[in-house]
């Protein structure tokens, strides 16, 4: 291959390594998505939570009146 392209297989080996993704690359992206599904969740847990609070505050409402 590399003599029909007219280059050393030192050189299409160096090209080949720069354009293929390496681990480190493939674990920088695994770890950013794994930082986006963090913090998504995060907000999905305080607006649950949020909401929890005022089911509570309803409760005790409605159970202070009287009939």
């Amino acid at each position: 291959m590399s003599q029909r392209l007219g280059v050393s297989i030192h050189s299409l080996h160096k090209w080949v390594k720069a354009v293929k993704p390496d681990k480190a690359d493939e674990q920088a992206e695994q770890l950013t998505e794994a930082k986006r599904e963090i913090l998504k969740l995060r907000a999905e847990l305080c607006r649950a939570e949020e909401e929890r609070d005022i089911l509570k505050k309803a409760a005790r409402y409605f159970a202070s009146q009287p009939e």
